[in-house]
């Protein structure tokens, strides 16, 4: 089967303003996930921008600018980042937020002594496909409630109202996910959310009043973290998934543009870059960063790899971050409109999860297997907490240290062992 190779430079014969207009395209594509996490979570869309910039420039400092990625919001920590904030409030929360990079710093400096291949034995598919399925099944609530025009418990948008929003947004969504072609298909939740917020100013719910008192130009008010054990220990964990999607990333990356990234500038470099993001992100209050599929597609749909049209993206994303009228405005966007959205992309997060099993060839009539997935669903879903003084571990994150730790404990069969 021939594979189209991408080169992933352009050289001095492409002009500067055509490497800036593929810079705007990326920082398009990767936009509506990017400015989603914070919305839901109670961060500053602002930041996350600030952050997403940031943190890509980080990423490229420390991968000598050879890999075209790009770093947005991270999917996975979004239920963690809600009940940290419930239990320890927002400072704590971002501290415990930076403090997750440490397992990212982990993963590099075991991929430089041991290999790429060490990391996938100790997170293989029976443990990475149910802890993602927990990420996405896990949110399930949170989305009903937004579609519903519930916050807090309280009915914010009226039920028929909030109800009719969100099945129109739902709707555009997957339209676009299933019809949309090229560059609009890698869009679907900026489809989907602009939209619900059309159909929401003509229905009269969208209060425009902070966005005319805002100022065109405005420095984000950055967070305070704040270093709280029992959250950091909380949270850690969870970048047990995003690492995993992190190696899926460059892989595929390296499979669009024809080159081994794990072998130059190498996997540990990329896993330190994206460490050295989310790190500095959280302390100045942003969510945690990733790679995106999305910019992957642009990638390979565009046929143009060059590193440099990611900075510009980086770039662009920190200018908006300074723009006033445009970070109030996105905090305008209704419940609703979310909330439609995220039936979506909370199933489809699940559903990454079950892929995650089945391509994985997991045999589910294995006794050993059942018992991990079975274990890793139930507490993850249910909430399940482990409390020892100020040692803590519930959710997403306990059932994360499970899942890796049955996997190195439960005794194998004799075929199991062999493979």
């Amino acid at each position: 089967m021939n594979k189209t190779v991408i080169p992933t430079a352009q050289g001095a014969a492409e002009p500067v303003w055509r490497t800036a207009v593929s810079g705007a395209q990326i920082l398009f594509v990767a936009f509506g996930a990017t400015v989603l996490v914070p919305l839901l979570t109670g961060l500053n869309p602002s930041l996350a921008l600030l952050g997403a910039g940031v943190g890509t420039l980080i990423f490229q400092a420390c991968t000598r600018r050879q890999v075209p990625i790009y770093l947005g919001s991270s999917f996975a920590f979004i239920a963690p980042i809600i009940e940290s904030i419930k239990n320890w409030g927002m400072p704590a929360t971002l501290g415990a937020l930076a403090a997750a990079s440490l397992f990212y710093y982990l993963a590099a400096a075991l991929v430089k002594w041991r290999g790429v291949a060490f990391i996938h034995r100790l997170l293989p598919p029976v443990v990475i496909g149910p802890v993602v399925m927990v990420i996405g099944l896990g949110l399930a609530q949170v989305a009903v409630d937004m579609a519903t025009g519930k916050a807090g418990g309280a009915q914010v948008v009226p039920y028929g109202t909030a109800l009719s929003v969100a099945a129109i947004s739902l709707l555009a969504t997957m339209l676009t996910v299933i019809r949309a072609r090229r560059l609009f298909k890698l869009v679907p939740i900026l489809v989907g959310v602009a939209v619900g917020y059309a159909v929401s100013l003509y229905l009269g719910i969208v209060d425009l009043s902070p966005v005319k008192q805002a100022a065109w130009f405005a420095v984000p008010d950055f967070g305070r973290p704040e270093f709280n054990l029992a959250a950091i220990l909380f949270m850690i964990p969870v970048a047990i998934a995003p690492i995993v999607e992190h190696v899926g990333g460059i892989l595929a990356i390296g499979s669009v543009t024809g080159r081994d990234f794990t072998e130059s500038p190498g996997l540990h470099r990329t896993l330190l870059g994206d460490g050295l993001a989310v790190s500095v992100v959280g302390l100045f209050g942003g969510p945690p960063v990733t790679t995106y599929g999305e910019v992957t597609g642009a990638v390979m749909l565009t046929k143009n790899a060059n590193p440099a049209i990611m900075t510009w993206a980086a770039g662009f994303a920190i200018l908006m971050a300074f723009v006033g009228k445009f970070g109030a405005l996105l905090q305008t966007i209704p419940l609703p409109v979310m909330g439609g959205v995220m039936v979506l992309l909370f199933g489809s997060i699940a559903g990454i999860g079950l892929k995650t099993i089945i391509d994985g060839r997991v045999d589910l009539s294995s006794a050993r297997n059942l018992c991990i997935i079975s274990i890793t669903l139930v507490t993850g879903i249910g909430g399940l907490g482990v409390n020892l003084g100020s040692f803590s571990l519930q959710g997403i994150s306990l059932c994360g240290v499970l899942a890796v730790l049955l996997n190195l404990l439960l005794p194998r069969s004799p075929a199991e062992a062999s493979r």
